[in-house]
């Protein structure tokens, strides 16, 4: 039998259900894509029609589609010569203007070093991009913040009951399935907001009976948030090691997810040597997560799987009763409230780690804390004013490193003072770019004065510069002797090498520090 979910997918804008303000703003977004030329991240919740719409756009619009998985492509290499070029080519067999839809599904399943520059990738080809581009992902903030800020946001929100509900009826009606109402409200309602599910669970009720009934509908609740209570219920309670783990196959929850919801829950029943035991065996599958995001070999879930549910629940010693009132995991407030504190710190760690040549994880596990301890409270405030200017940073980077406050006068000056250092050093290092036209001008001075030439001294300091710094007047100089070198061709044998010794770009760098 055909997948219903293909072969009932909304070809046009006007038949997605249940997101009639986000379908509305996708559509406003391509219309006016001349006049802003961004990408567009939509995301939202599985099932609730995300790429359905974004291929229906495309056909309202006329745009061919060229779509791109993450899950699939996660190379950089794959991204470039694909994404890349689809990005910036049209096309010449169809397509509104020359126009082409260039979708990337699973967007949010980059991460990090894993996909081999796959994420800055993307982000450089949406910053590049001369083609619409649509990006699809479930979970917003599991992109990072550079291909965020780059792109205009459309949130598709978890679809109603009363939308869910004429869909699955039109498909009956179609099929030329009888169904009861309420057994297609019983279908819209298990399903928390999936349309996809909802159209799936009605396909694999339909193949069983002739007629759907409330009775026919056997569906579980998909709804993750109880789901994970019911699992955590059994799991400290009631169940046994087998028991916990095949529970733990019906809990809509990655195993990374779900060590730090038994984490965080466990001591509210456990004590004693039960809660030994079973941080023991949370320990162990931490590291088998470990492992897997050192390899991306993710056959190792299934041991950090076995030590979490099996070896949790075999470390009860006695029965639990009762109502526990469970939580979600204190880590995700926590990575809330540190978001952007972890922001700035990333960003000084990658300014770092591009003048100094290491990786962003070098420059934030160690460079960082040695440079927050010697200039803590801008203490040493030389080296601050220093560190700042050779990472250009300002008054909230220095604040986070050294520990200061922002607003202070203390943190200003030093800022200030690094900006005036980096002026300084560009041009102390510009060669003559500055010193050619300056005597240009006064070579114009010249021919337009008399012939004793009385010139202000200080004109005669400035055509006597000699690049380094150091003011030589004319007059002093022997006949024939064009600077203070007392070299007639004006050339120093120590100014090459006091060139060099000040750096390429007139910043310093980690090693002046240390």
């Amino acid at each position: 039998m055909t997948d219903w979910t293909e072969k009932y997918r909304p070809d046009t804008l006007s038949a997605v259900r249940g997101n009639d303000t986000a379908r509305d703003e996708l559509r406003e977004w391509a219309e006016s894509w001349d006049d802003h030329r961004k990408a567009v991240i939509v995301h939202g919740s599985p099932g609730v029609g995300k790429t359905s719409a974004a291929h229906a756009l495309a056909n309202d619009m006329d745009w061919p589609v060229m779509e791109l998985n993450a899950s699939d492509h996660r190379g950089k290499d794959i991204i470039e010569r694909v994404a890349g070029e689809a990005s910036k080519s049209g096309t010449l067999t169809g397509g509104t203007s020359g126009r082409r839809l260039l979708i990337l599904d699973e967007a949010d399943n980059f991460h990090g070093n894993a996909d081999y520059g796959g994420s800055r990738a993307v982000t450089d080809v949406v910053k590049s991009a001369n083609q619409p581009m649509v990006l699809v992902a479930n979970e917003f903030y599991d992109m990072g913040n550079a291909l965020r800020n780059a792109c205009e946001t459309i949130e598709f929100r978890d679809v109603s009951t009363r939308s869910i509900v004429p869909v699955l009826r039109d498909i009956c009606r179609k099929e030329g399935i009888e169904f009861e109402e309420d057994a297609l409200r019983a279908i819209a309602e298990n399903t928390s907001g999936d349309l996809r599910s909802a159209v799936n669970d009605l396909q694999a009720v339909a193949e069983e009976s002739d007629r759907l009934t409330e009775d026919d509908v056997v569906t579980g609740q998909r709804d993750r948030t109880e789901g994970i209570f019911d699992f955590l219920d059994d799991l400290i309670k009631e169940t046994d090691a087998e028991g916990a783990l095949k529970a733990s196959y019906d809990v809509d929850e990655t195993p990374d997810d779900l060590i730090n919801w038994i984490e965080d829950n466990v001591p509210k029943d456990y004590a004693g040597t039960e809660l030994a035991d079973a941080y023991g065996y949370l320990s162990n599958a931490d590291r088998w997560l470990g492992r897997v995001r050192a390899t991306q070999n993710y056959s190792y879930w299934r041991y950090a799987t076995d030590n979490m549910t099996a070896g949790v629940a075999a470390s009860r010693r006695e029965p639990k009763g009762g109502w526990t009132r469970y939580g979600p995991p204190s880590y995700w407030s926590k990575l809330g409230r540190t978001r952007s504190s972890r922001d700035t710190r990333d960003a000084i760690a990658g300014r770092i780690a591009e003048r100094e040549g290491v990786s962003i994880a070098t420059a934030r596990n160690d460079v960082l804390p040695y440079l927050a301890e010697m200039t803590h409270h801008c203490r040493n405030r030389e080296l601050t004013v220093e560190m700042a200017a050779a990472y250009e940073l300002d008054e909230a980077d220095v604040s986070f490193v050294t520990g200061s406050g922002k607003d202070t006068n203390k943190v200003g000056s030093i800022v200030e003072d690094a900006e005036n250092r980096r002026e300084e050093a560009a041009v102390e290092h510009s060669g003559d770019a500055f010193l050619d036209a300056v005597r240009s001008d006064d070579e114009t001075i010249d021919d337009s004065q008399d012939d004793d030439r009385s010139e202000p001294s200080n004109q005669r300091t400035l055509v006597g510069s000699n690049g380094s710094g150091d003011d030589v007047d004319s007059a002093d100089s022997p006949e024939g002797v064009d600077d203070a070198s007392g070299d007639p061709d004006g050339s120093s044998g120590d100014g090459a090498s006091g060139d060099d010794e000040s750096g390429d770009d007139g910043q310093s760098g980690l090693g002046d520090f240390v």
